[in-house]
């Protein structure tokens, strides 16, 4: 799952921002059977920035979970933009473990410049539940395969990206901190972003090379039907991992090797 072609990084920028991109409702739609959408955290409210329910995909029982972009303006708004509050953290977290109570593998579908900063969110725990997700998930006793189909900014990202397998489209970006966040903090300047992407190495050649993400899913062709070819041969894989134990203690290794490199 690698691609030969490496366009500049402004341009797979400029990809992932077209209102065309495909976006969790056409995931969900297309790749899937008998998908029902759940909603509330059970605590405060519901977030339709994260959208999360249970599906079928080839007869497998499996809980889908990922950052909701709209088509146009109205539904960007609605949506706010794909940056989740802390209840959408949550009900995606609700459902991971609803997966994990059944024995269901789950399959994010990442797509956010981070998650929303507004007091509000702040008030209600923002931090707390972003925390909460990437250790849950690190300990979750069922499958998760995460992929970054767009931009995978900042700990909004992270939150469903702590994965036994991280994949990304090849014109997807995964970053700490989005470029124009990273360019404003820097230079106090966010028209200078793309400079900051290509310094940052976010794209997916970048972390694949670098170890950070298991494979890349090309775009040419049927962007569908790639990415339901890349699910099925990671989820054939994990599953026949034959203990439980097993998968968790790979998952555990490969996460703490981030971040070591060769000098």
């Amino acid at each position: 799952m690698s691609t030969k072609e490496k366009l500049p990084v402004r341009d797979k920028m400029r990809i992932i921002h077209d209102s065309k991109r495909p976006t969790i409702d056409d995931y969900t739609r297309t790749i899937f059977d008998d998908f029902i959408e759940l909603h509330g955290d059970r605590g405060y409210a519901d977030d339709y920035a994260i959208c999360a329910g249970v599906a079928t995909f080839q007869g497998i029982p499996v809980t889908v979970i990922g950052h909701r972009k709209g088509k146009n303006t109205e539904e960007n708004i609605k949506a706010n933009f794909a940056m989740a509050h802390p209840e959408g953290y949550r009900k995606a977290l609700r459902l991971a473990k609803q997966a994990e109570k059944f024995h269901r593998p789950v399959i994010c579908f990442v797509d956010t410049a981070g998650a929303f900063c507004g007091v509000g969110a702040e008030e209600r725990g923002q931090g707390e539940a972003i925390a909460r997700c990437l250790s849950d998930f690190m300990a979750l006793r069922t499958p998760v395969i995460s992929i970054v189909t767009g931009e995978g900014g900042s700990g909004g990202a992270l939150a469903l990206a702590v994965a036994d397998r991280v994949l990304m489209l090849e014109n997807a970006i995964y970053s700490v901190i989005s470029p124009r966040g990273c360019a404003s903090i820097l230079w106090k300047d966010a028209s200078r972003e793309f400079e900051a992407a290509e310094r940052l190495k976010i794209t997916a050649d970048d972390l694949y090379a670098f170890g950070m993400i298991e494979g890349i899913i090309p775009e040419s062709g049927s962007l569908m039907r790639n990415v339901k070819k890349a699910i099925g041969e990671q989820l054939r894989e994990l599953m026949n991992v034959s203990q439980i134990d097993q998968l968790l203690e790979k998952r555990y290794e490969k996460f703490r090797k981030i971040g070591i490199f060769a000098e």
